[in-house]
């Protein structure tokens, strides 16, 4: 397709209901539940080149994140997680890709119009292709300009924060509309209690005399995945890790060091908040040492259970 954005340059096929489908005829009703009400979950997921060849990267967590957000919205996913592994495998082997990005949803599709959507079906698609680095190239390591957006993240009484749900993702696309309309790359949104919570797509650490700090789950944060890589390896690394803290907003303007961590940003550092410079401008040591372990990790595919192969 001549209009086909770039990124999915080259894609051939998506997997859709059960179905390997020509990308072009991938394709849901207009009066699909989802596309009204936001009623569907999703991951994202890297596939790496390791030494060892294509693997998808902590892909039996992702796989248990989808179906326990599934389970929050009554969303009875009509695929087991082996046969959704399998075809996960399939479709990147089919496109001949030895990294990049997968993405499952599943969502209620087209049925009745209303807030009940118990009698849409629900339907199931996959979709991998190349992508690099989310914030570029150089954000990895020259770190990103945020700014802290005056949209508030929601809390976990009004919408379950632990669930990765499609229609919650207009909170984070807001924050990153202001941020970029107003000069950065990225933004940080804090929860209504005026607290740090996290990035639109992103967790968040801190580091401060040598110590990490990342915001609890109960500061209405997604449980990422690779906020959970990177306590453990920056455990391994004796660096103490602070999993369950409360970050002010002012706190980030005296932080020693700040950087992202995420699917799609993996490690990237924040250089300024709002225009105040974070430790001396550039990616400090904890992060450049973190990051180079997270690298070294995806590269060599080890541990082991970390990686499923293609």
């Amino acid at each position: 397709m001549s209009d086909r954005p770039e990124m999915f340059d080259g894609v051939e096929e998506i997997w859709l209901d059960g179905e390997f489908v020509d990308f072009e005829d991938a394709q849901i009703h207009v009066l699909t539940h989802a596309l009204h009400y936001g009623t569907g979950v999703f991951e994202g997921v890297r596939c790496y080149d390791t030494d060892r060849g294509p693997a998808i990267f902590r892909w039996e967590e992702h796989l248990d994140r989808l179906y326990s957000s599934a389970e929050v919205y009554d969303i009875d996913i009509p695929y087991t997680k082996a046969e959704l592994d399998e075809a996960t495998r399939e479709l990147i082997d089919r496109e001949n890709l030895d990294s990049g990005y997968i993405r499952p949803i599943a969502f209620y599709g087209y049925g009745p119009l209303g807030l009940n959507p118990q009698q849409s079906p629900v339907q199931v698609a996959l979709a991998v292709w190349p992508w690099g680095a989310y914030l570029g190239d150089e954000a990895l390591e020259e770190g990103v300009d945020v700014a802290v957006s005056s949209w508030r993240k929601y809390s976990s009484s009004q919408i379950p924060t632990n669930a990765k749900t499609t229609g919650t993702y207009v909170n984070s696309v807001l924050a990153s509309l202001e941020a970029k309309g107003n000069g950065y790359e990225e933004a940080i949104v804090l929860n209504k209690e005026g607290n740090v919570a996290e990035g639109p797509g992103e967790n968040l650490f801190l580091v401060r005399d040598g110590e990490l700090y990342t915001t609890g789950l109960a500061e209405s944060i997604l449980d990422g995945i690779t906020r959970r890589t990177v306590i453990e390896l920056a455990e391994e690394m004796g660096y103490t890790v602070h999993d369950d803290a409360t970050i002010s907003r002012g706190e980030l303007y005296t932080a020693d060091e700040l950087f992202f961590s995420g699917t799609a940003a993996e490690i990237t550092p924040i250089r300024t908040v709002d225009d105040n410079e974070i430790g001396t401008g550039t990616k400090g040591p904890v992060t450049d040492e973190i990051q180079q372990r997270f690298f070294e990790v995806v590269e060599e595919g080890q541990p082991e259970a970390w990686f499923t192969p293609v």
